[in-house]
């Protein structure tokens, strides 16, 4: 039976490939993964990104892995500057990681993107101040995979903004999903 436009293989013999497919998402939607936003920056250029394929690597060095697409514009900043935050968002705070879906407006004078006050972590990619807390990390190594760069960035700084008690958001808080 013959792929259709859009799924991804492989599929195992006998299957129906669009009905296999949908299975593999539901599936996939299920694991359970946090919902961060993800600073970052090159030069002056700043940026902020919604993502949830974020998880620790290695426990010497501390490294977390943080897999972005290769055609968002994060992508571009983290690839060039070599440097991105990852901020914990509180789990009642769920309205902001809709707000940063698309490229932000950065307002440099006023230092916020899209009206949300943030200070530049060590490395000097962006905190957002609201953040429960936050892990500002040094690229290590970029490594391809498919259509994402898992970046491997080791943590140089990391604090918490909130009470360590503040539940943070997960994926399964909103109607939002990524991947499958």
């Amino acid at each position: 039976m013959p792929i259709s436009q859009g799924v991804v293989g492989p599929i195992p013999s006998g299957r129906d490939p669009e009905e296999y497919d949908k299975l593999r998402r539901r599936i996939l939607w299920k694991m359970p993964s946090g919902l961060y936003v993800l600073g970052a920056r090159a030069g002056e250029r700043r940026n902020g990104m919604t993502i949830n394929w974020v998880v620790q690597m290695s426990f010497d060095p501390k490294l977390m892995g943080a897999a972005v697409e290769r055609a968002a514009f994060t992508h571009e900043l983290v690839a060039e500057g070599g440097v991105f935050s990852l901020n914990l968002v509180a789990e009642d705070d769920r309205a902001i990681v809709r707000k940063f879906t698309k490229p932000v407006d950065v307002d440099l004078a006023a230092r916020t993107l899209n009206g949300f006050p943030f200070h530049d972590g060590a490395t000097g990619a962006p905190v957002l101040d609201q953040a429960v807390a936050f892990l500002d990390c040094e690229v290590r190594q970029a490594v391809e995979l498919g259509d994402h760069t898992l970046f491997l960035g080791e943590i140089v700084d990391c604090g918490f903004q909130l009470d360590e008690d503040t539940p943070v958001l997960a994926m399964h808080d909103t109607r939002m999903n990524y991947g499958g």
